[in-house]
């Protein structure tokens, strides 16, 4: 897990609120606000907004988002029919290529970890506040495992869960 402290400016770590102060809505919106701008000043965000950038500007990135929407597309059709259709496999298997290909350009694969670093902080920080809250706030992320009940991990239904 990342530490946000190592992420942000120390701005972040100053002035903070005290336990039992009330606080009113506009103060809180404010905070959260501040909250966004030191996200946004810090390196792991600077190194999303660049790398996107580079992607956005490669024209073989370009090239390939077309083809890859085309693949798409021709898959969803034949995926309508499902696995029977007599093209559904020549079809996932080319969206398949072209995503490994697009894959393969250094900025795109620099751009997906850097969105991963920010994803990764955006969720800790929000797991902070839920968790200054209460330890039974959900916080949804973008891991495709599932969680707790039911899901096959070492978690106990009504035990708080996992987090």
């Amino acid at each position: 897990m990342i530490g946000v402290s190592d992420n942000l400016p120390e701005a972040a770590a100053t002035d903070g609120f005290h336990a039992g102060e009330s606080v009113d809505m506009a103060t809180l919106l404010s905070r959260a606000y501040e909250l966004g701008e030191l996200i946004k000043q810090s390196a792991l965000t600077a190194e999303y907004v660049y790398y996107k950038e580079q992607v956005d500007r490669d024209e073989s990135v370009k090239s390939l988002s077309r083809e890859f929407a085309k693949a798409k597309e021709l898959f969803a059709e034949c995926e309508r029919f499902g696995r029977f259709h007599p093209s559904y496999n020549e079809a996932l298997e080319r969206v398949y290529e072209v995503q490994a290909r697009l894959d393969g350009i250094e900025p795109v694969r620099k751009f997906k970890e850097a969105e991963q670093s920010v994803d990764s902080l955006l969720h800790e920080v929000a797991l902070l506040i839920a968790r200054s809250v209460s330890d039974s706030i959900k916080v949804p992320d973008n891991d495709p495992n599932p969680k707790g009940c039911g899901s096959g991990g070492s978690c106990s239904c009504g035990g708080g869960g996992c987090g």
